[in-house]
């Protein structure tokens, strides 16, 4: 994974003439400032970590898992918000863990957090480093020093249930190599987020993603049905059957505390059956307004895709929803509907009649079949887009159907507001019979600090959020980002319970520390 853009170097994406055109043209983009820096040039922190510690952590996983490395800290820095880039494309390294540890078992994790809860060296938690809220930058403040706690050697899977429809598996697995492994039985988890290439299954639990077809899938903590979770305090392992009437679910505690609260060690998830058939298609409805009613009806009275997802007006004159030909749009709104497993024509058409019926005029496999080969590729073309001198981050947020318009409307004036003139595109991408998750693309050229540029524009989104009924995430998480909103989000009282949670599981507060608690 590149070090300062998203995957593959090799699948790196230059843009075509025509969207250089549109950046310069409609927006003002012009090149950046200043070259980006090479990676042996990024400055870092001296390592804080005394060579007693270092040899401690050695003693639980082995030397050759104790790593201080440049290259590894650096790639061990931040995630891949836009923020997170270009910071690092700029030189700057300063929130580098000071060393990169690898435990190979449940008992080493353990270990590793009783030694640095003992010794106050803050931990944070890896999976695919693919957060994009500031989720793997810690606070220092109060710590001898800050370890890196890489699960890339959890990576098995443990278990397959056939019969109850289940799998095991440790947290470092990677979604492509989970997908491999459960290919095997003829199995799938149907979990297919952006990140899909590199983030890993403890990551999809500690931050409750919510894959592209979770329409027909579920989310990803739908999928949870049992975990393991490393505690400085000790173990917990939770999930005896599907559901349970046995007091709070536990597991709900876990799902979405992004290393605050312990570390995942193990993971028992629901699996299906590897759909027989796919099909994707498009449809292009007149307005925002008529595709909403028309996704709407759809998840409220059925048939529902295994895919669902609407473009507003500008995200479909740029052709976001097609990346491989961004910039060859169409007009109105462009839908995409998929639909896999079994009986797919009759269920396709079933949906094609409702969509019909609400003023959609089909547009054919063609549209479908484009968003199936480039839903991978958005982010390969954001870091086209910033080394053009554009700044481009996404958001999400959810609501409820009868707020909808409310918080899209909000938060388009919010970035409008703070940005001047970006270009700020919107999709419905996950639906529910009471509502729906709202995911917006703002692009806008870079001034001489596009990173204050964007925390006080995103600063402005996040307030708008609140004051508009949204929640402050549906799928990317909390992390530093959205801890203060997520503290209005859930109130004073809300705050204090999840303190006294970390508290008592964490009581030297080494885990992840300054991310989602929020603040006494």
């Amino acid at each position: 994974m590149s070090w300062c853009g998203w995957g593959d170097p090799a699948k790196a994406r230059e843009l075509p003439e025509q969207v250089r055109g549109l950046l310069r043209d409609l927006l003002g983009v012009r090149a950046p400032h200043a070259p980006a820096a090479t990676l042996e040039s990024v400055r870092l922190p001296p390592v804080a970590l005394t060579p007693a510690h270092l040899a401690a952590l050695a003693g639980v996983v082995g030397a050759e898992h104790v790593r201080t490395g440049h290259e590894e800290r650096v790639r061990h820095t931040r995630g891949k918000s836009t923020p997170d880039l270009l910071r690092l494309r700029a030189g700057d390294g300063s929130d580098a863990p000071d060393a990169v540890v690898l435990p190979g078992s449940h008992e080493e994790v353990a270990e590793l957090l009783a030694l640095c809860s003992r010794e106050r060296v803050a931990v944070v938690p890896f999976g695919g480093g693919t957060s994009v809220v500031g989720g793997l930058a810690a606070a220092r403040a109060g710590f001898a020093g800050v370890v890196a706690l890489d699960l890339a050697r959890l990576d098995r899977l443990r278990s397959v249930d056939a019969e109850s429809m289940t799998a095991g598996f440790e947290p470092g697995v990677r979604a492509p190599d989970a997908e491999r492994l459960l290919a095997a039985h003829g199995l799938t988890l149907g979990h297919f987020p952006q990140s899909f290439e590199y983030a890993t299954l403890g990551g999809f639990a500690a931050a409750r993603s919510s894959g592209q077809a979770s329409a027909g899938y579920g989310r990803f903590d739908d999928m949870v049905v049992g975990l393991t979770l490393a505690t400085p305090s000790g173990t917990l392992d939770l999930g005896r059957a599907p559901k349970s009437a046995a007091g709070p679910d536990l597991r709900q505690l876990v799902l979405g505390s992004e290393g605050a609260f312990g570390v995942i060690t193990a993971l028992r998830l629901r699996v299906r059956r590897a759909p027989a058939e796919r099909a994707y298609e498009g449809w292009r409805f007149p307005s925002w307004r008529a595709g909403s009613a028309a996704v709407r009806a759809l998840a409220q009275e059925g048939p529902v895709p295994t895919v669902l997802r609407l473009s507003d007006e500008t995200e479909t004159m740029i052709g976001l929803a097609e990346p491989d030909a961004i910039g060859a749009g169409g007009s109105g709104c462009l839908l995409v509907a998929g639909h896999e497993g079994a009986s797919v024509a009759a269920r396709r058409a079933a949906a094609g009649a409702v969509l019909a019926r609400l003023g959609g005029e089909p547009l054919g496999e063609g549209p479908g079949r484009a968003w199936e080969h480039g839903r991978f590729s958005a982010p390969y073309l954001r870091d086209a887009l910033l080394a053009a001198g554009a700044t481009v981050e996404t958001l999400e947020t959810a609501g409820f159907w009868a707020n909808l318009p409310r918080l899209y409307d909000a938060v388009r004036l919010a970035l409008l507001g703070a940005l001047g003139s970006p270009l700020v595109m919107c999709h419905i991408s996950h639906v529910y019979e009471t509502g729906a998750s709202l995911y917006f693309t703002v692009v806008t050229p870079q001034n001489e600090d596009p990173v204050a540029q964007w925390e006080r524009a995103k600063a402005e989104v996040n307030a708008a959020v609140v004051a508009a009924g949204g929640t402050i995430s549906h799928h990317h998480g909390v992390g530093r980002d959205h801890r203060a909103a997520y503290a209005a989000e859930i109130g004073p009282l809300g705050a204090g319970v999840l303190r006294a949670v970390k508290a008592r599981l964490d009581p030297a507060g080494i885990l992840n520390p300054g991310v989602l608690v929020p603040e006494d």
